[in-house]
This record gives structure tokens, sequence and C-alpha cells, in this order.
């Protein structure tokens, strides 16, 4: 054994001996119950942060401990690599977006090793490599055969300098990012998912997961957006066209004084054409499509509208209103139309404000004490219809059915349900991403790569800078192919998909990564399938896990998988802050994993990262608790060493234990009990490790006071040490397992054991409280009667000067916890 503990020559070696020895590999199928813990993969922008740490870190502990309690326990590691930011680099730096991909892939992935993390490494998956995306492209032809593919008009964002698509993320403040130039909305032809075909189950599966967080659940339910209501027309004579409108609030009808269309509404044209202000409409339309969507719609940003000029007529009273485009109405979010009730809304409040548009009362409170001349806000609350026809007296949810079911007496509307959710445009007009298998033949159409011609593979002779739809779009070589039906000239699609798809399935490739014949055979995912621990940041609670939940449903409804959720539990790690806030190269507060790893070494790096908060809270970066972490691994490291010397002059296993030897054993075994409570359940690491170093304090205490010990507890005490910190520190653990020549791995040993009988105690000491303070302690045997408790705690001579000359109104005894007097 090594005199000082030097971490990083113990990590380097055992991280060499692990990876060639494959000590992490997982099989298929080795008779043990399998275990599938899976953290989210990174894209490979270069370098690791301090959140991927601790994302990594949390995983390889749950991992670890897995294997010590006879799991075969599946723990893969891959890339997220295509996208945006290997494109910006190829532009900037006339790089190759793959060279600069797997540069980085390279290192991140030599940060990670030096992390100690136990992934199987044979397993990896690279989605930006033909041996992944080729099933991207499969799975693509396999949604598009179930109909749940089709191709429409749609927005994108437009720079006519550049006369290119750019994506959300290369609009700066309306700019292109590339030239500067306005930015405009364009329609193209883009692909869409029909997500939209499984929105109930998505919604109603929620209640499936309980390994979830309440929080992720809910914003996946928000975002799903499930509404009853009714759907009704507006008739525009002046057009002679009716506007079809959704509404859950159907109940306040009788309260509209205003229609709202979406500036990109089909039938705003024929309403301004002609009209005085025509221009200026027109010019307002103009700027309302080049908004960013976000920006029209958000809580905080200013309302704006104008007056078409023209009316439509509301079908439960024939009132003439105006009709008025805005901002804060989207063309594909529901119909295009909204109904403006600003009595009851606090959005068309403010709007009629504004534009001192009227505002009717039409849903009273119970008390009666609504007046519009001193209300300063829209009323939502339950109450009674009022200035509704028919219908006043009636409860607003008395109203919205009786209001619903005139509508469809009348056929003039009927009850229906909507969704906020929308389909998902998976089109990318940008070169690093999987190129969409489709062909284009004039004489027989859209047509599908036969799957015995995938992958569609990225063509290198591209331009990045030239003016076109795509970069694809630049390659001859790649554009002009043959019709798979005909035999004719032909050209290929030249969006490539959007970067969800990819890691909408990858959970699934690990359970079968070098499957050239497959995206995964269905015997294996199912075995190990569904995930038991995934792990994550909560900025993906909506896309990411919403699109692997849709993939799940879709390929257990095509008889591929046999459950149809990916995750059983889901873990939400919180953010590394320093000074309050996230690390950011920006705010230039960035601490490198590889400096502390240099430094320190990984084991200090994880154990620090594992121990200063709950997973699942934002954890405070600190130098002196990095520090402190380093030096309790060097407690440990000496204390080892001290009872492994203990151990040589120790006395025989056969003498009784001493009353310091059983405190030890106490000590220890609680211990072993507290770190397994914390390792599993809700993952209270830094619980446990602060268990662990309870026990290391007790270890200290003792040799402190003896200079002798049971040969067999010293060794049982370094034993248990080392696998309670097993999972955490895998290195310094390695090293002393083996210096003590204990056989094996240290993880591959069983995780200790509560012994039941280290616990049981013949003595202990309660509390006296006297009145409601406590005045005394006293240390009795635990197997002591009540009455000579009794005698004890009565003849004590500091109770006696808090009892004598008073009354005993109360002795109350909680068996081996407290003693309450109560004295009058």
């Amino acid at each position: 054994m090594m005199e000082k503990y030097i971490p990083q020559e113990i990590e380097k070696k055992w991280q060499k001996k692990w990876l060639e020895e494959k000590v992490d590999c997982c099989p298929d199928d080795n008779g043990k119950p399998p275990y599938y813990v899976l953290e989210m993969f990174p894209y490979p922008s270069g370098n690791l942060h301090m959140g991927h740490v601790r994302n990594y870190s949390i995983g390889d502990v749950i991992a670890r401990y897995k294997r010590m309690t006879g799991f075969n326990v599946l723990h893969p590691m891959g890339w997220d690599s295509f996208g945006m930011p290997a494109e910006n680099a190829a532009i900037k730096n006339n790089i190759p977006p793959a060279v600069w991909t797997l540069d980085n892939i390279s290192n991140m992935k030599r940060q990670q090793q030096a992390l100690g993390l136990s992934y199987d490494w044979d397993r990896e998956a690279t989605t930006c490599k033909e041996d992944y995306y080729k099933w991207n492209q499969w799975l693509f032809e396999l949604f598009y055969k179930k109909g749940l593919v089709y191709r429409k008009k749609a927005k994108v964002n437009w720079c006519e300098n550049c006369n290119t698509v750019l994506a959300n993320e290369q609009v700066i403040d309306g700019k292109c990012w590339r030239c500067d130039s306005d930015v405009v909305k364009k329609d193209l032809e883009q692909w869409f998912i029909k997500i939209t075909d499984y929105a109930d189950r998505l919604l109603q599966d929620l209640n499936k997961l309980d390994g979830w967080p309440e929080r992720v659940k809910t914003m996946q339910k928000n975002w799903i957006g499930r509404s009853e209501g009714a759907e009704f027309d507006f008739t525009i004579p002046e057009i002679d066209k009716k506007i079809s409108m959704f509404s859950t609030r159907v109940d306040t009808i009788f309260g509209v004084t205003y229609i709202v269309l979406a500036p990109e509404h089909p039938y705003v044209a024929e309403l301004i054409k002609g009209k005085e202000n025509e221009t200026e409409l027109r010019n307002f339309i103009t700027r309302m499509k080049n908004m960013n969507d976000m920006d029209r719609t958000s809580d905080d940003a200013e309302k704006e509208g104008m007056f078409t000029g023209s009316y439509a007529i509301n079908p439960v009273n024939n009132e003439e209103v105006p009709i008025w485009i805005a901002n804060y109405v989207l063309i594909d979010y529901g119909t295009g139309a909204v109904m403006g009730v600003p009595g009851h809304d606090a959005r068309d409040w403010e709007f009629a404000k504004k534009y001192q548009l009227p505002i009717r009362l039409v849903v009273q409170n119970e008390e009666g004490t609504l007046d519009l001349d001193t209300m300063e806000t829209a009323y939502h609350d339950p109450g009674i219809l009022v200035n509704s026809g028919s219908f006043n007296g009636l409860t607003d949810e008395e109203g919205r059915k009786a209001i619903t079911q005139w509508l469809v007496e009348h056929q003039l509307g009927h009850g229906t349900v909507n969704y906020k959710l929308r389909d998902w445009l998976i089109s990318r007009q940008r070169y690093w991403g999987t190129p969409i298998p489709v062909i284009y033949c004039d004489t027989c159409g859209e047509q599908l790569v036969p799957e015995d011609q995938l992958p569609i593979t990225l063509p290198t002779d591209v331009k990045f800078t030239a003016g076109a739809v795509s970069p694809l779009a630049t390659s001859e070589n790649f554009v002009h192919c043959t019709c798979p039906k005909c035999g004719g000239p032909a050209r290929r699609e030249t969006d490539t998909m959007d970067t969800f798809f990819d890691s909408s399935w990858y959970y699934l490739r690990y359970t079968d990564a070098r499957n050239n014949q497959a995206a995964f055979d269905s015997k294996k995912a199912n075995h190990w399938m569904a995930v038991d621990q995934y792990i994550g940041g909560i900025e993906h609670a909506i896309l990411h896990l919403l699109y692997s939940r849709f993939f799940m449903k879709v390929l257990y409804d095509a008889g591929l998988v046999e459950d149809d959720e990916p995750f059983t539990r889901l873990l939400t790690q919180g953010m590394v802050l320093m000074d309050g806030s996230k690390m950011s190269k920006s705010k230039g507060n960035v601490v490198s994993p590889e400096e502390i790893v240099q430094k320190y070494g990984a084991d200090t790096a994880r154990l620090f990262i594992l121990f200063a908060a709950p997973p699942e809270r934002d954890l405070e970066w600190s130098d002196q608790g990095v520090e402190g972490s380093f030096r309790f691994l060097n407690r440990v490291w000496r204390i080892f060493g001290q009872y492994m010397e203990l151990m040589k002059q120790g006395d025989p296993a056969s003498q009784e234990y001493t009353e310091d030897e059983k405190e030890l054993r106490f000590v220890e075994y609680t211990s072993i009990g507290k770190v397994t409570e914390g390792v599993t359940g809700k993952y209270n690491f830094n619980t446990a490790i602060s268990s662990i170093m309870e026990m290391v304090n007790a270890m200290y205490a003792y040799v402190g006071k003896n200079q002798t010990i049971r040969k067999d507890l010293a060794l049982e005490v370094n034993k248990n040490l080392l696998l309670l910190l097993a999972p955490f520190t895998p290195h310094i653990t390695e090293e002393l397992w083996h210096d003590a020549g204990f056989e094996g791995s240290v993880h591959e040993a069983a995780w200790p054991e509560v012994d039941a009988s280290a616990l049981i105690v013949d003595e202990i000491e309660i509390p006296i409280q006297i009145n409601g303070k406590v005045r005394e302690r006293i240390t009795i045997p635990v197997d002591i009667t009540s009455e000579e408790m009794k005698e004890k705690v009565l003849s004590m001579p500091r109770v006696k000067e808090f009892i004598d000359g008073r009354k005993i109104i109360k002795y109350i005894v909680i068996p081996q916890k407290i003693v309450n007097i109560v004295v009058k």
C-alpha cells in the first residue's frame, strides 16, 4: 500500500485495466435479473461540463450499486451527434461536420473514461454514423406506411440575401445570424409526423408513470393541452363564408363583442381587399407574419391589432360583431380564429380596453355584485348567466351544456375536444442530419426509397454558403436519381430530419447496438425495456420525453416492443450553479471537470458532486467543498492503513467484543443500513455519503482510544467501508481492495447486509424532561422494567431538585425514547 493517496496514479491504472478487460461490458442475458439505467446522451460539443459530471455520476452510482446487489446491469453511452453547431463550425472553420463531430466525441469520451464511469462501450451509438441513421430512415418509412407522416406547406424563416432557410436558432433579433439581413416568413413544403393521433394516449398514460416527477407529468399534460368545448361558425355575409371557432367557454358566447383572425388566415385577403386602409393593413399583416410565434403570443407581449372593416354574425343572437386581425392569434393553432369576450377573458379585456371595444357582462358572481363600471379586469370565475337570452339563470357549467345542445339542435355547432399539441414538423433545411428517404418523380409522384437501398447517405460534395433551400440541394450527385417505381429520372428530398428524431429511440438501439439487419431485435429489446431508471435535465421534460413516449407507442402498435412507455422511473437532476447562476462561458463562471480531475482526482469530483446536494436539487459549486471531499478520501486512505496494521497484531476472533468494539460495530452496521436506504428509493446520495463519513469518524474514534482490535473486526470494518464507498468512488476503493488482498474486484463483490445482532445494545441513554424541558439524562439497561426505571429516575439528585415539594401530575415513559414528568 502506498503511504500517500495519489489519485492520479491510481485512477489511470484502474481505468486502463477496466477498459482493456471490458469489465463493464454487459451480456444480453447472464441469468441475473436485468436492470437498465440510462443517462441522457450528450451533444458532442467538445468538452464535458459539470452538469454532465453530475448526470453521469448519479447514473454510475445506481449502476454500480445494482451490480453489487445481483443485477445484470445495462449502462450504455452514446452521442446525439447531428445538429446545427457542427454545420456552423464547418462554415466558420472550413472543417467537414463529420471531422469536427468525431473529434469532439473522441475528446469527450476520453473525459468520460477519466471519470471512471462504468459504461458498456461495446454498445456505443453515434447518431451521425450510417449504422444509426439508416434506422432513422427505416423508422420514417415505417411511420409513413402507417399513415403517420405527411407533407404540407408551412412557414419557415427565410433570408433573402443568403437565399436560404434558417432554423429558429439562426434568427437573432429578427435578423440572419450569417449576414445580419432581415428574416421573413416563407411558405415551404415541410414534412410532419402525426403525433396528434396519439394525443389521448400520451395524456392518459401519464397515469402509468408513478416513477416520474409530478412536475414533469404536469408539464406534458399542459403541453398536450386537452380541452373539451364546442365548435361553431360565425358567418361573414360580405364574402359569403363561415369562420369556424372553438371555445371551452361557449357559455360566454353572448358576451362576444368582436372576433379576431390570425393575420395569415386565408379569409383576410378577401376581407381587406378594396378597403381604404388596405395598404396599412397589408403592412401590419407582413410585420405580424415575420414575428416569432413566441414573441407574438407570450403573456408579456403587447397585444396589437387592426380592424378589417368587416363584420361577422354571432350564431346565437344574430348580432353583428367587428372582425379584427391581431398578433396573438396563430393560423396553425386551433382554427386560426377566436371570439373576443373581454368581460370574461383577461387577454380580451386588455385588447378591448386598448382599442376601445365594447365589454359585456354575461356571467355574474353569486353575490350579484359585478358591475362593469367598477370592474378592473375580466371575471372568469364560476357564476350565473346574465344577458344571455333564454339561458339566463343557469350556472356557467349548466350554460356550457345547454348552449352546446342548442347549437347541435340548430345545426350550428357541436361539442368537441381540442388539443394544444400540434403535429411534429421534422423538416430541417440543413446538411448535418438524417436525409429524408423520399424521391420525387414527375410521373409517379412521391416515393419512398426501397428499404434495401437504405441508408441514403449524406454527400460530401455540398456547399454551405450557396443560395439554396438546403446544402444537400447543391450536390448534383445526391439530388438526381432514378425513380424506384418507373425507373425514370427523379430527384431526392433535400430536407433532413429534426435531430429529436434521432434521440426518440436511441435507448432501444443500445439493447442491440451492433445489429446491421434491424434497428433492434425485438427479443433483446423486450428483455431490457422499459428503461428502469432514466436520468437527465428538466429542460427535456416536454419535447424529448414526449417524442420518446410517442415512438414507443407507435412501435408497440407495430408489434415491435411489448412496452408502450420507454422509461419506468425518471430522475431530473438539478443544475450546477456558481454564485447562484448556472455555469456558462459567457458569465465566466465555468469550472472545468478536467482541471478538477487533474488536481484532485475523479473520485473527489464525483464525491463532491454527489454529496453537495440531493440529485434533484440545484447544486452550488464550492471550492472548499471539493477540498473537503479530497481531505475525506485522504482520511479513508489513512484509516484503512491503520486498521490493516492493527489487524496484524490484533486479538483473535474467539474473544468477546469489548464495549468499544461493540460501539464500532453499531456505527458500522447503522451506516450500512443508512447507505443502503440512500442509494435506493429517492436516491439520497448526500445522506448516504454522510453516513459513510460517520463510520470513518467512528473508526478514528476507536483507534484514538485503543491499541488493539479483533483481527476479524478490523478486516470486516475495512471491507464494509470499501463496499459502501465503491459506487461513489470506484478507483480508491478498487486500489485499497486489492491492497488488502480481498478476492476479485470490489465492484463485483456483494453489497453488505446489516448484521442485526450488531444493532442490539445492552444499555441506552434517554433524556428526562420535566415540564417540557430536558433536565437530565439516564443510562439504563434496555430490558429494565417500568417500575425499576421510575425508581431510578425519581432517585436521581438532579431530578429531585425539580420535583421536591411539588406534585407529580403526569409521569410518561416512551420506551427507549424519553421520560416526561409534569409537576405542579
